[in-house]
């Protein structure tokens, strides 16, 4: 068994994503996936711009980041984001305790802002979530404001003279 397989399936138990639904998506999850890619989250999650358009099933692994959607009435389903994460920019997440969810915002390639809510069994999963996502996310952003920051010339008063 391979390292998403075995990642994949205790992470989805943990989100309460029925087995049903996550033989559905299987599939799909398997054709934007690596083999060797480890799995960080699996949840349900929603699109506040957009409540009318049903679930949407989150994917997040330490390189990419997949979100389907499957269709209410024929359980269709379409892949509605699959993207590395060195591609998203500007990524936030906001966690809620008092609503139990967490929102989710990132920039695609793209330059579509995608948002997702997250909803959270309890209040304590909410924290739970946001330490998932900082794992997934924090090293990468840190590393990008470091890279950010070695571009910017240092003004010339605080410039060391190069040794001769």
């Amino acid at each position: 068994m391979d390292v998403f397989s075995r990642t994949f399936l205790p992470a989805a138990a943990e989100a309460g994503v029925a087995i049903s639904t996550v033989s559905r998506h299987m599939p799909v999850f398997r054709r934007c996936v690596e083999a060797e890619d480890a799995t960080v989250l699996v949840t349900r999650c929603l699109r506040p711009d957009r409540p009318l358009q049903g679930e949407f099933l989150l994917l997040l692994t330490y390189r990419r980041l997949v979100v389907t959607q499957e269709t209410r009435v024929l359980h269709r389903l379409r892949l509605h984001l699959n993207t590395e994460l060195r591609h998203l920019s500007n990524v936030t997440w906001n966690p809620d305790p008092r609503a139990a969810a967490v929102e989710l915002a990132a920039t695609a390639v793209d330059g579509i802002r995608e948002r997702f809510w997250i909803k959270a069994v309890h209040p304590k999963q909410v924290w739970h979530l946001d330490a998932l996502l900082s794992h997934a996310f924090r090293p990468r952003l840190v590393a990008e404001r470091a890279q950010q920051a070695s571009r910017v010339p240092a003004p010339e008063a605080l410039r060391v003279p190069a040794a001769a």
